[in-house]
């Protein structure tokens, strides 16, 4: 898939980049490269291959180190809302900003 000058400036638009016609004609090509790249990653069977959960268990044997799922702080909300201007059951009040 190339991309045309008019694809650069649809992108540079919608990123809010103003570029100058030497930076576009620059950016062309760095951007065709990176799409040929998505479709030749495309173009590759990955049917049956299982996600890694970190690149290095397709290389050896990685086991997760997880630790239990067991609560290590107690309830301190008092103490965190003591320095807010202003609380109400537990919850932050703040202005309204929006109309």
């Amino acid at each position: 898939m190339a991309l045309t000058p008019q694809d650069i400036d649809r992108i540079a638009h919608l990123a809010r980049l103003a570029l100058t016609p030497e930076e576009r004609a620059a950016v062309l090509p760095q951007l065709d490269g990176f799409f040929s790249l998505v479709e030749r990653m495309r173009a590759v069977d990955a049917s049956g291959v299982e996600p890694l959960y970190t690149p290095l268990s397709a290389v050896q044997a990685a086991a997760l180190r997880l630790r239990e799922d067991e609560v290590s702080e107690g309830d301190a909300r008092e103490l965190n809302q003591a320095s807010a201007p202003c609380v109400e059951g537990g919850l932050y009040l703040v202005p309204k900003v929006i109309e």
